[in-house]
């Protein structure tokens, strides 16, 4: 089997050929002169040949030693290099951040953040990947992802941008022909358009700070895996879903959807930020993750706890 080439030892190898001595190579490296001698031991003795001729007086290169400098030398400047260029990146606000986030929100929402972000940090550069199935941020070298979701536990970091309310919608035509709902069994008979995704399928849960909780199973007569796609058919009056308010909260404003049994709750989802494990981040992607935190915080259907939230008139 073929071993693994000793690159800090032939590092060290050219640095001692750099300086001319054992002593100052170690102290450039901060390294003791036994660990330093220790390294050439080790290429000497997987070479079988000298590299070094040395006397109490002087050292010198063999014949091997010289015709091995030139790329020893290319090693430590190329070490040196990688290096310094990382850490550059990593403390500097330019570089590639790749971002995934759910298909819908990342259109509605996420999107039209970031053209202002661009514009602070012209040198960063974004590679977004919207996806509703959960990617592996690890596998598929994702540096930040949005995930709407009760989080399992994992090794990923998270952090909880904000809540994100469900809304009971449709248009006010629909609820003029098929009444307005004030009891979650009101909707018996009611059509439903619905995300294939929703937690608790066809049986809509919904909850009363004084009534408690109560399932209605619904007549689904639109399914999609994308929430979006149930816009046009919503806005057409075909039904009534249950939709998040980043996607209808233009439409309530403009009075195209209409909000019904507002005292009856659905469970709120939560927008995380997640990244991959290790605590330290490059500049760029604290950068990213700092703005999105402030632009989610200051949106009008967001939940941030401990922020004063909209009233009923503001949905």
């Amino acid at each position: 089997m073929k071993k693994l080439p000793d690159l800090e030892a032939w590092a060290i190898f050219a640095k001692i050929a750099e300086t001319g001595s054992f002593a100052r190579a170690a102290a450039e490296f901060s390294l003791s002169q036994a660990t330093v001698s220790k390294a050439v031991t080790r290429l000497e003795t997987r070479l079988k040949t000298v590299l070094f001729h040395r006397t109490s007086r002087r050292m010198s290169l063999t014949e091997s030693g010289l015709s091995a400098l030139e790329r020893a030398a290319r090693i430590l400047e190329d070490g040196e290099a990688v290096e310094a260029e990382v850490a550059e990146q990593s403390s500097s606000l330019r570089g590639l951040i790749r971002v995934a986030a759910p298909m819908s929100f990342g259109i509605a929402r996420l999107a039209p953040a970031l053209p202002q972000f661009m514009e602070r940090h012209p040198e960063i550069e974004l590679d977004v990947q919207f996806n509703d199935m959960q990617v592996d941020v690890v596998a598929e070298r994702f540096d930040v992802a949005l995930r709407i979701a009760n989080l399992v536990d994992s090794s990923l970091l998270a952090r909880q941008l904000c809540q994100v309310r469900i809304l009971l919608v449709g248009t006010p035509a629909y609820f003029e022909r098929h009444g307005r709902p004030g009891h979650p069994r009101d909707l018996a008979g009611h059509k439903a358009l619905q995300y294939s995704y929703q937690r608790s399928g066809t049986n809509w849960r919904f909850g009363h700070r004084r009534h408690g909780e109560f399932t209605q199973p619904m007549q689904v007569t639109m399914q999609s895996n994308n929430a979006e796609a149930l816009m046009p058919p919503l806005l057409a009056g075909a039904g009534v879903a249950l939709q998040p308010a980043f996607l209808v909260w233009q439409q309530l404003q403009s009075g195209e959807l209409e909000t019904v049994m507002d005292d009856w709750q659905v469970e709120p989802i939560a927008l995380h930020i997640v990244t991959p494990p290790g605590r330290r981040r490059p500049a760029r992607v604290q950068a990213l993750i700092e703005y999105l935190c402030q632009h989610y915080a200051n949106e009008p259907w967001a939940l941030v706890p401990g922020a004063p939230q909209a009233g009923k008139d503001g949905v």
